[in-house]
């Protein structure tokens, strides 16, 4: 690599190599955003930081002022229930029926320290309830932490990219893993992080038909709760909805989280919703572990209960107040980030205009949407390579390698981070690393 790069390249090359990664491409979100932070600091240059899905956005401040009352009434010195405040309980009940149109008691809405809490809590309980089932199906590409919670727990997993399998061709992949009779469950983002893919109605009912024929528990993450731009799902009790399998099958954990949605990450609070139907099912096989064979039970005052003794209470309040706000009509959370898809059209471009091109471009056949994050290549690079050179160009982002994406050509850049007056330094960087490879 030619040495004069719009960052120095002594400099960031030093660092890659204090960091002790064995190979900047392949790192993980903390790890390239910790080398970045070394690195501006350093330097004294600011990269165009797309690694990390953090919300770019002020908090929402109905929370942010309900917390502060609480705060003020002194509920810092309190525990809050394991199984959450009555409040929230009851607003977020009420937030799944006014914008996914699904019924579900109170008492399996549950608080977790971020939607990451949830789902770890869910694999320690769900992995436990046939005692021949300890492996989760991960229709990819995903998040990759969830796998490193598997990793630390000390379970399997199985999984495959979904891009090939779209429509139909979904019935029969998952047969093929879940017939083998060793999944517990399928878990799943919807918008999905890194390729921004949504999946249809009629995909999410096969995927609850052929989990409900081979008794399997289907998660679904919710992160980017109605993000999918291209509809309007932000208008409390009126269609459309948040599309989500639990409108199909009566066993399944939905995780919706505080931090993209609201702007809300900070106080690490997501929500962990259980159907009523699983909540109250009978596990034989639970007992190995907890002192009852009781999901719901087990999963609060078995596992919450060991991981945390709870959420934290003043950000509780803040979350009941932004949900009643959102389910009253008050707060119109959607539109608040519809920045994100502005901002994503714009980056796209650019791009492409410099020779790269979108990784993820099609959804089940139309156009992908704009939104929290986009995939993007450049010809003769793998993802790894590719992330390793844009390190020296200004440019941070992770590899589609580290998300079980097949699509090893690719890059996932998250929009959140990025101001708008920095769309002529990242055009400055693209154009001067387009004309650098292109030779």
């Amino acid at each position: 690599m030619d040495k004069a790069t719009p960052i120095d390249f002594e400099i960031v090359s030093q660092k890659i190599q204090e960091s002790g990664l064995k190979e900047v491409g392949i790192a993980t979100i903390r790890e390239i955003k910790k080398l970045v932070d070394t690195i501006e600091k350093a330097t004294g240059e600011k990269y165009i930081r797309m690694e990390m899905g953090i919300p770019g956005l002020p908090p929402t401040q109905v929370g942010v002022q309900a917390e502060i009352d609480a705060l003020k009434k002194g509920v810092a010195a309190i525990y809050p229930d394991i199984h959450g405040i009555p409040p929230l309980k009851t607003e977020i009940a009420k937030f799944v029926k006014n914008f996914i149109d699904i019924e579900v008691s109170p008492e399996g809405c549950i608080p977790t320290v971020g939607s990451m809490q949830g789902s770890f809590a869910a694999f320690l309980t769900i992995n436990r309830i046939y005692k021949e089932r300890q492996k989760v199906l991960f229709i990819d590409p995903g998040f990759p932490v969830h796998k490193q919670q598997l990793q630390v727990i000390g379970y399997g997993w199985e999984s495959f990219d979904v891009y090939n399998y779209r429509g139909d061709k979904l019935r029969e992949k998952l047969e093929s893993y879940l017939s083998k009779g060793d999944i517990s469950s399928i878990l799943y983002s919807n918008p999905n992080n890194p390729s921004w893919i949504c999946f249809t109605d009629k995909e999410l009912k096969i995927i609850a038909e052929v989990a409900k024929k081979y008794h399997v528990v289907v998660m679904e993450d919710l992160a980017y709760f109605a993000m999918d731009f291209r509809k309007d799902l932000g208008t409390p009790a009126q269609p459309p909805f948040q599309p989500s399998v639990a409108k199909y099958t009566d066993d399944y954990i939905l995780f919706i989280s505080s931090s993209k949605a609201f702007s809300y990450a900070g106080q690490r609070i997501g929500m962990m919703v259980i159907s009523d139907h699983l909540f109250n099912s009978e596990f034989p096989d639970l007992l190995r572990y907890y002192k009852t064979s009781q999901l719901g039970y087990s999963m609060i005052f078995g596992t919450l209960y060991a991981l945390s003794s709870g959420t934290s209470h003043s950000a509780q309040y803040a979350l009941a107040a932004i949900l009643k706000a959102a389910n009253n009509g008050e707060l119109d959370f959607v539109e608040n980030v519809k920045i994100y898809g502005r901002k994503a059209h714009v980056m796209k471009k650019l791009f492409t205009d410099n020779g790269f091109k979108i990784v993820y471009d099609m959804d089940d056949g139309e156009p992908i949407a704009d939104g929290f994050y986009f995939t993007f290549s450049y010809p003769g690079m793998t993802g790894a390579e590719l992330l390793s050179k844009l390190i020296y160009f200004g440019i941070s982002a992770i590899s589609l390698a580290i998300t079980g994406s097949d699509r090893i050509e690719g890059v996932r850049a998250c929009v959140s981070l990025v101001k708008e007056s920095q769309f002529g330094t990242l055009e400055q960087r693209l154009k001067a690393f387009n004309e650098y490879y292109s030779k």
